[in-house]
C-alpha cells in the first residue's frame, strides 16, 4: 500500500474512534452485525435502522465506498439513523472487497442483501414494493450497478434467496464512477484502484472495464436516478455525474444531476446538508408514493398480453388481467373490467379477482371495441365481420349494423352517444360515421385517409372528439365539422399515434400515444399535466374509474 494510503487509512481510522457514540432516539430500532450472505466462504453482514412501528416502511440499502478496497458499512449508521427517524428502514451493507475479491463480486453481494431484505420484510417491517437504494464513490458505483441491471442474470450471482427480486425502485449516486474507460487520465488514483478492482489496467481488462460501467447498462427501463456531484472532485470527475445523467435522460429515463460547486470527492458541512437534503427529497417522493385513488386501465396488447389496472399519476400497477392482446377495456360501475380478446374471438367481464363473470363469443372473428351500456347491454364491432352488434346479458343480439367498408380490419372503435346513436371510427377510410337505430348514417366526418381515426366519443356539450394517427392529434369538432380545440397540434404536445382516450368531466383528457408508448393526462387548457411513459408497452385503450 503506497504511503499515502497508509496515512490516510489510519488518520480515517484515529477519527472513527474519536467520533462521540452514537444516540440513537427513542423513535428508531438499530440492529447491528445481521449476517446476510454466506459468500464463498466469507460472512456478509449489514446493519438495520428502522422506525419503531408496524410499518411496513419504505427501505433504502445504503453502500459505503472505499476504493473498491476498503471503507465500512458503519460509516453510514448515523445517516441510517437520521433516515429512520424520517420513517425509512435503512441498511448499511458490507460487501466483499478488491483485491481478493474482484468485479463483479461486489455486485453480487448488495444485489444479495436486496433479496436477503426482500425475504426479511417481515422481520424488519419492510414494504418491499418500494426499496432504493444509496451510496457514495465506490458505493455510489455499486448503488448504480443495482439500478441498471435490474433482472440481468449475469450480475444476479448465486446468493441466498433466489427467489426474489434484486431491484431497486430508483437511486442516489454521490460521485461514483460512470465509465471505468476514461477516467484514468483524471481519476486520481485510479491506476492504483482500479487494476487490483477489475483483474488489470484498461489495456489488459479492457472488456471488464468496458462490463463494470454504469453508463454501458442504461436502458429504458432503469429506475430514477439522482446524481450528487462535485464540480472540483479530484478522484471521480464532475464529467461522470453529466454522462450518466444524460445518458439516462436519452433513454427515457427520469435522471436528476445536482452540481455541488467547488465541492471535492465527500461533502461536509453545508455541502454534507444540502447532499442530505436533497437525497431525502428524492427518496420521499419516489419511495412514498401513496396511491392517489385515481385509477387508469389500460389494454397492453404487447407480449404480455394484459390490461393494466394502474393508480395515477404514481404508475403503480395494481393487478393485471390477461387479455391476449387485446385492444379495449372499459372500467365497469361494479369495479369488473369489460375487454376484448381480440384474437380469441371474444369479450370478457372480468372482477378485480381475476373471476370471469360474462362473456360472449358467438359469430366472432375479430371483436376489436366493446362497450357497456347503460341499458346493461353490450356494444361490440367485430373489424373482420364490419359488423357492431349490441348484445343483451343473456346473450341475445337485440341491434345490428353492418356496413362492407368497415371490415377486413377496416374498423376501429365503436361508442354509443347519450342521443341512443352509434359512433364508428373507419380508420383506413379516415372517416368517422354516425348512425341511428334504424342503421342510417345520420352524420360524418371525413378525414385526409392518412390520419386514420382510432376512436370517436360524443361530448356532453354536443362535439365529438377524436383520436387521428400520423400525425397523433385528439381534436374535437362541432356539428359543422369545425375543430374547436386540438390537442397534439402544437408544441405543448407532439404525438406518434393517439390511439384511446377518456375525456373527464373537468375537460380534461387522457390519452394513449401508441407509438409513443406513453399516457398523457392534459388538462383543459391544453398543458400535460402528467405522463407515464414504458417501452414495454403498445397500449391501444385506456379507461377512467
Amino acid at each position: 500500500m503506497h504511503r499515502t494510503a497508509i496515512v490516510l487509512f489510519v488518520a480515517a481510522a484515529l477519527a472513527a474512534q474519536n467520533q462521540p457514540q452514537l444516540k440513537v432516539p427513542d423513535s428508531v430500532a438499530l440492529e447491528r452485525d445481521i449476517d446476510y450472505a454466506n459468500a464463498h466462504g466469507t460472512k456478509l453482514q449489514l446493519d438495520v435502522a428502522r422506525p419503531k412501528g408496524e410499518g411496513p416502511f419504505p427501505a433504502i440499502v445504503m453502500i459505503h465506498g472505499g476504493g473498491f478496497r476498503g471503507g465500512n458499512r458503519q460509516s453510514y449508521v448515523p445517516m441510517a439513523v437520521r433516515m429512520a427517524e424520517r420513517g425509512f428502514v435503512a441498511a448499511t451493507v458490507s460487501y466483499r472487497l478488491a483485491p481478493k475479491y474482484q468485479y463483479p463480486s461486489p455486485v453480487f453481494d448488495v444485489k444479495s442483501a436486496v433479496r436477503f431484505l426482500r425475504a426479511n420484510a417481515g422481520r424488519f417491517h419492510i414494504d418491499k414494493d418500494n426499496i432504493g437504494a444509496m451510496g457514495g464513490s465506490a458505493g455510489g458505483h455499486l448503488a448504480l450497478m443495482l439500478g441498471l441491471t435490474g433482472g440481468v442474470a449475469l450480475l444476479e450471482g448465486d446468493g441466498v434467496h433466489a427467489e426474489q427480486s434484486s431491484r431497486v425502485k430508483c437511486v442516489v449516486n454521490y460521485y461514483g464512477p460512470a465509465d471505468f474507460t476514461r477516467i484514468y487520465d483524471k481519476g486520481g488514483d485510479a491506476a492504483q484502484v482500479l487494476p487490483q478492482f477489475l483483474g488489470g489496467s484498461s489495456k489488459y481488462a479492457h472488456r471488464a472495464h468496458i462490463q463494470a460501467s454504469p453508463l454501458n447498462w442504461v436502458s429504458p427501463d432503469d429506475p430514477p436516478v439522482l446524481t450528487i456531484h462535485g464540480t472540483k472532485d479530484p478522484l471521480v470527475p464532475y464529467e461522470h455525474g453529466v454522462w450518466i445523467t444524460g445518458k439516462l435522460i436519452a433513454n427515457g429515463v427520469e435522471a436528476e444531476l445536482a452540481t455541488m460547486s467547488g465541492a471535492g470527492h465527500g461533502f461536509h458541512g453545508k455541502d454534507g446538508e444540502e447532499a442530505e437534503r436533497r437525497t431525502v427529497e428524492f427518496f420521499e417522493r419516489h419511495l412514498k408514493t401513496k396511491p392517489s385513488g385515481r385509477k387508469v386501465f389500460l389494454s397492453n396488447h404487447a407480449r404480455t398480453g394484459e390490461v393494466l389496472a394502474i393508480d395515477w399519476p404514481s404508475g403503480k400497477i395494481l393487478y393485471t388481467v390477461p387479455n391476449a392482446g387485446g385492444h379495449d377495456v372499459q372500467a365497469l360501475r361494479n369495479g369488473n373490467v369489460l375487454l376484448t380478446r381480440d384474437s380469441k374471438g371474444v369479450v370478457v367481464e372480468v372482477a378485480p379477482d381475476g373471476r370471469e363473470v360474462w362473456s360472449y363469443s358467438e359469430g366472432l372473428k375479430r371483436p376489436l371495441s366493446a362497450q357497456r351500456l347503460e341499458n346493461g347491454n353490450t356494444l361490440i364491432g367485430d373489424t373482420l365481420l364490419g359488423k357492431v352488434i349490441e348484445v343483451t346479458a343473456q346473450g341475445k343480439v337485440v341491434w345490428t349494423y353492418e356496413n362492407a367498408d368497415l371490415g377486413n380490419g377496416r374498423m376501429r372503435e365503436s361508442r354509443r352517444t347519450p342521443q341512443g346513436t352509434t359512433l364508428i371510427a373507419i380508420e383506413a377510410a379516415g372517416r368517422i360515421i354516425e348512425v341511428d337505430a334504424t342503421g342510417k348514417i345520420v352524420w360524418s366526418h371525413q378525414f385526409d385517409a392518412v390520419r386514420k381515426p382510432y376512436l370517436a366519443i360524443r361530448l356532453a356539450n354536443g362535439n365529438t372528439m377524436i383520436s387521428n394517427a400520423e400525425p397523433g392529434e385528439v381534436v374535437e369538432v362541432d356539428r359543422a365539422g369545425k375543430v374547436v380545440r386540438s390537442i397534439g397540434s402544437d408544441d405543448r404536445v407532439k404525438m406518434g399515434w393517439a390511439s384511446g382516450f377518456a375525456p373527464q368531466p373537468d375537460g380534461s383528457v387522457f390519452i394513449v400515444d401508441y407509438t409513443g408508448r406513453r399516457v398523457i393526462e392534459v388538462n383543459a387548457k391544453g398543458d400535460v399535466v402528467n405522463e407515464i411513459r414504458n417501452p414495454a408497452w403498445s397500449i391501444a385503450s385506456i379507461s377512467t374509474n
